[in-house]
């Protein structure tokens, strides 16, 4: 977490371990699969010690202009002569037997694609990872596609947390009517998105002409339970909400940035590989925390492995480690471009739910139109290193208040020159000095609006740390929210 105004904290070593035995994959869900090729660029991607220890030759220097991701020290090498040829026979080997044991459950994305059928009864294509028979209607509270995607996306939260229900006759996201509705309704909802239940619900007013109204029916989606309507009585529609989220114990902060009190960002998490932090994280319900899908490198089989993470929450010093939760599932945006950092997002679900507390609680998710003007004061935290290239992460968690910042300045010729794309949001301070850092990938970007905490940004790369023209670029939430979703629903 770099700062002008922040004196670097006393340093906390990353040590790295020797990887253990390959054991099953059976807890990584992961969207691209085997075979994809590494970044070119440049990154500060999980430090692993290989599986064969040779000779090493420092890698050259990186040119700042260059993409950096925001996940730890990126002092790659480089290796050379017969201890070389045996790290290349043994990855070569390595690749042989996971293209036994695995081959089938990694590749089944790429041999689906093929295989997949637009439905031919809805506006939108179904997603090229998943089979579905020649006649699925998406949306219609039946699931057709061997992993559900016909039922996925069907549920989005408008402004005032209003419900909007896609429907199987045309696609189109339509207020629910108020009418009926009750909390066994809002219940169903909620757990169909993968949170436990529902938190509030109420009648709020809507201009929209036309709505959907409850009808009886055995379907375990919502978007079985409705019916298109001329209109909703006295125009009310439903507003839901699945958890309470976004609320923050302690205000008390130095403007600027330093260090974080407790219960003051209490979604913020820490994810620990084999007794280490290596990136940041968010709470977003009991089970569920979203992070960045590139601390999860393709080149380290091992960092897939969920029983070598630890997640821990509602602390802010790495001196003083509450109870770790364990992961049961890693799962990776099947969208995710390690060449370009684009929709870097992950969801790691554990293996018992969180309780929450003063000291932990979940950011929460914007609604589907909800965005932050350029100028507006949001907040990233994290334990990342104060300065570009330490070795080190912080002690103690760190906050520092960003500027965001129009993705057309941040696209321009000075800054990063087109590499902003529609799903990533600039964050920090043009003149330098702002901004996050190594070890802070993952983290939270939240913006206080109406009195609670929303999650607008997932941290994810740069150039360099706090350096002019050359701000936090971060996920944009938003423009993931479908995939979120989604996914939380196919873990139930």
């Amino acid at each position: 977490m770099a700062n002008q105004y922040t004196n670097e904290p006393a340093p906390y070593s990353v040590a790295v371990h020797t990887l253990p035995p390959l054991k099953s994959y059976e807890e990584v869900v992961y969207g691209g699969g085997l075979g994809q090729t590494p970044s070119a660029y440049p990154q500060y991607a999980p430090q692993y010690l290989p599986p064969v220890v040779v000779n090493q030759v420092p890698q050259s220097s990186i040119p700042a202009s260059r993409k950096k991701r925001r996940c730890c020290d990126g002092n790659a090498k480089w290796y050379g002569g017969s201890g070389g040829t045996l790290l290349v026979l043994g990855l070569l080997a390595l690749s042989i037997w996971l293209g036994v044991q695995f081959g089938t459950r990694l590749v089944t994305a790429a041999i689906l694609h093929n295989e997949i059928n637009d439905d031919k009864n809805s506006n939108q294509p179904l997603p090229s990872y998943d089979t579905c028979p020649n006649n699925t209607v998406q949306c219609d509270g039946i699931s057709d596609c061997k992993l559900g995607s016909d039922e996925a996306d069907c549920v989005r939260f408008d402004k005032d947390n209003s419900l909007k229900v896609r429907t199987s006759k045309d696609g189109r996201f339509l207020p629910v009517c108020s009418k009926d509705w009750d909390k066994t309704s809002a219940d169903l909802t909620c757990r169909q998105l993968g949170f436990k239940g529902s938190h509030v619900t109420k009648a709020i007013t809507s201009q929209e002409s036309i709505g959907l109204t409850l009808t009886s029916s055995s379907s375990s989606f919502i978007q079985g339970h409705v019916s298109v309507s001329s209109s909703c009585p006295d125009q009310k529609t439903v507003s839901l909400q699945c958890v309470d989220c976004g609320q923050q114990q302690s205000t008390a902060r130095i403007i600027g940035g330093s260090e974080a009190k407790e219960g003051q960002w209490p979604w913020q998490v820490s994810l620990h590989y084999k007794g280490n932090h290596i990136c940041g994280g968010v709470l977003i319900a009991p089970y569920y925390v979203l992070t960045a899908a590139h601390c999860f490198p393709r080149s380290n089989a091992f960092s897939l492995l969920a029983e070598n993470w630890r997640v821990y929450f509602g602390f802010v010093s790495l001196d003083d480690l509450p109870k770790a939760y364990l992961v049961q599932r890693i799962i990776l945006s099947e969208n995710y471009d390690s060449e370009t950092n684009d929709q870097d997002v992950a969801l790691l679900k554990l293996k018992s739910p969180v309780s929450f507390n003063a000291k932990v609680q979940p950011a929460c998710l914007p609604t589907t139109n909800l965005n932050v003007p350029p100028g507006a004061d949001c907040w990233t935290s994290g334990f990342g290193t104060t300065e570009a290239g330490s070795g080190t992460v912080s002690r103690d968690l760190m906050e520092v208040i960003v500027k965001i910042i129009d993705t057309r300045v941040c696209n321009g010729r000075y800054v990063y020159g087109g590499l902003v794309t529609k799903h990533m949001l600039c964050a920090g301070d043009l003149s330098g000095g702002k901004d996050s850092c190594q070890g802070d990938s993952g983290g939270p970007l939240v913006c206080r609006i109406a009195k609670r905490w929303y999650l607008m940004g997932i941290t994810s790369w740069g150039s360099g740390c706090g350096e002019k023209n050359k701000p936090g670029v971060y996920t944009k939430v938003n423009s993931v929210l479908p995939w979120i979703y989604s996914n939380m629903q196919r873990e139930i």
